[in-house]
């Protein structure tokens, strides 16, 4: 009988102690590295919990750089913004300063001051991060605004802001430097003032006169083109008797002259003498009327009028926005006067109302929202019958969202939108949207720049479209839609923000048009109203700088992108309270604990012990030991 070796090898006794082996390289592993295995299948059950946060992680780490980014053109958009707010309030300073020493070129410091500050500004809407331009919208790649210089003094082929300046005073002046108004005197005890022709913008418009003049007789206004006549009838007025007439200007202000009957000698300002010869003659009285008011109406051509031609022409320039533009219509008063914020939506005639109006029961609907006229206690999406205009365009801007409100200027209604391709306005009376000046459906389009429409400008008539022949003064995105959608940026899983901006949102413009025409204009150093004109100027460009209700400011602007900042912030703090919870989720998933594989090691050390304790008395084992 023999007894074959013990086969180690092939042994339970082996295999087991092999497993042993592996399992104490395994846990040193797991104690040198702190994870439980090098690949997937030594994970266990819970890796797809560790996969799953892993790749949240990632996003997350996306989104982190999405929003630093983002941060990044938001500080500099927030600091080119508070820049331009800056500049505002210098301007405005200056602007509303009393003095009015002009230079050699004829302007003002204030003026000179607002002509460095433009060229700023325009520095300012072309601020880039990296080579993206912040204030161009979608159009990031192209410069926003045109350089200063061609703005102001045009290019080679296109004229710039002070050509067109320059062309809108000559056609608001006329020939005769009296404002487009021709003044004669039909007999010796009359006098006429009569506007040159009928419809065209330039020049004063006749709005109003009355009248105390003891025995006179006062016509009109009225007739197209539009006048009125004052005739004595042989009479003298008595001292202190008054004539007013009142004049629209280009820039839809309004003015008065005032002329007072005065026996005293010499003839106080804004007075005309009664004629006091012997015998008393009242038609040198009427001739002295007629006098005074041409001085008065020249007086005011050369210098508010000058002035407010000034800022018309920085609108017909700079003002391009996105607008379904009515024909010019008149109220059914007596006589007929261009309509008004004030006019009402419906009435008798005459009064100060479009015909035909609406009635109880006709609607409006804008963009799909329906606006119902009712007889009284109009509320929500209701109008009253009697309302004015100014309540209907309010109506209308809430359900457009537009960040430039509609305006009625000139008798024409102007609805202004920031999405023009989606406009849509319809109705069920549709004779009084045409007394509104609109048609059945209003077409929305981007004003061009307005010129005047021929030469000599002094006679001119029309303004025409000169995008072809003017320069453009922003050149950025100019699609439909809010600035701050043109820059999109998500920012977690469902969370997106839109920091956008554009250098021709009212706001900025609005203080571009103002700055450019208090700092362009130019008078002569020593002429006879030159003081008045700059000093009418100021008083608009100061006002047009004051922040009014309801027009976009851009300190909204800012606070625009201060929300998208600050949703991105609770983002952030929401991801980094995210990345702790996931990191914790993979660490129990993937990490090994030391105490435990320490003890696990101890006791795989023991059991290994232990087997090979055995193995060697095995090893020993002979028959003689075995018997």
């Amino acid at each position: 009988m023999s007894i074959s070796s013990i086969n180690y090898s092939s042994s339970v006794l082996g295999a087991q102690i092999r497993n042993i082996n592996q399992q104490l390289t395994d846990l040193s592993t797991q104690l040198s590295t702190g994870k439980l295995s090098q690949n997937y299948s030594g994970m266990g059950t819970n890796e797809g919990f560790a996969i799953a946060g892993r790749a949240q992680l990632s996003n997350i780490a996306a989104y982190t750089d999405t929003i630093t980014n983002v941060n990044v053109s938001i500080n500099l958009a927030n600091t080119a913004l508070q820049s331009l707010t800056k500049i505002r309030s210098t301007v405005q300073t200056g602007s509303a300063s009393t003095a009015q020493d002009l230079n050699v070129n004829g302007q003002t410091v204030a003026q000179n001051t607002a002509a460095a500050q433009f060229g700023s500004m325009v520095g300012v809407l072309n601020t880039q991060t990296g080579s993206r331009y912040l204030f161009s919208g979608t159009a990031v790649n192209t410069q926003s605004v045109a350089d200063a210089g061609d703005i102001i003094n045009g290019t080679t082929t296109q004229a710039g802001f002070k050509t067109v300046m320059a062309e809108r005073q000559a056609a608001d002046l006329g020939a005769n430097g009296m404002a487009r108004l021709v003044q004669t005197q039909p007999t010796p005890s009359s006098m006429q003032v009569s506007e040159d022709v009928a419809g065209s913008p330039f020049g004063l418009k006749i709005k109003a006169v009355s009248s105390t003049l003891t025995g006179a007789t006062v016509t009109g206004p009225s007739g197209s083109p539009v006048s009125f006549s004052v005739d004595l009838n042989g009479v003298n007025p008595n001292n202190g008797d008054k004539l007013s007439v009142q004049f629209t200007l280009p820039d839809g202000t309004t003015e008065q002259i005032d002329l007072t009957a005065s026996s005293a000698t010499p003839t106080p300002l804004g007075s005309f003498a009664i004629d006091a010869s012997t015998p008393v003659n009242p038609n040198n009285t009427a001739a002295n009327l007629n006098t005074a008011l041409n001085t008065a109406i020249q007086k005011l051509a050369n210098t508010s009028l000058v002035a407010a031609s000034a800022v018309v022409a920085g609108d017909n320039f700079f003002n391009t926005a996105s607008s379904a533009i009515g024909t010019p219509v008149n109220n059914q008063a007596a006589p007929p006067a261009p309509v008004t914020g004030a006019t009402a939506l419906s009435g008798a005639s005459p009064s100060d109302s479009i015909s035909p109006g609406f009635v109880a029961g006709d609607t409006i609907t804008v963009n799909g929202t329906t606006l119902t006229f009712v007889s009284s206690g109009a509320t929500g999406n209701q109008l009253n019958v009697t309302d004015s205009i100014q309540a209907l365009l309010g109506k209308i801007d809430q359900i457009t969202g537009t960040s430039k409100p509609s305006t009625v200027h000139g008798g024409s209604i102007t609805i202004n939108t920031d999405d023009a391709a989606s406009l849509n306005i319809t109705t069920s009376n549709t004779g009084a949207l045409s007394a509104l000046g609109f048609s059945a459906t209003p077409v929305t389009a981007t004003q061009p720049p307005l010129r005047v429409g021929s030469s000599p400008a002094s006679s001119a008539t029309t303004l025409v479209n000169g995008s072809a022949t003017t320069v453009k003064w922003y050149l950025g995105n100019d699609g439909p839609g809010s600035p701050r959608s043109t820059a999109m940026a998500r920012v977690d899983d469902a969370v997106t923000v839109q920091y956008g901006a554009q250098a021709n949102e009212d706001a900025i413009r609005r203080q571009l048009q103002a700055i450019a025409v208090f700092g362009t204009f130019s008078t002569s150093p020593t002429g006879q109203y030159s003081g008045g004109q700059v000093s009418a100027l100021s008083l608009r460009v100061t006002q047009a700088l004051t922040q009014q209700p309801g027009q976009q400011r851009i300190e909204d602007i800012q606070t625009d992108i201060a929300m998208a900042q600050n949703t991105m912030k609770d983002a952030s703090t929401r991801q980094t309270q995210a990345k702790a919870q996931l990191q914790t989720i993979i660490d129990q998933a993937e990490s090994a604990s030391p105490d435990q594989v320490a003890s696990e090691i101890l006791a795989l050390q023991n059991a290994l012990q232990a087997s090979y304790q055995v193995t060697s008395n095995l090893a020993q084992l002979s028959l003689v030991k075995f018997l």
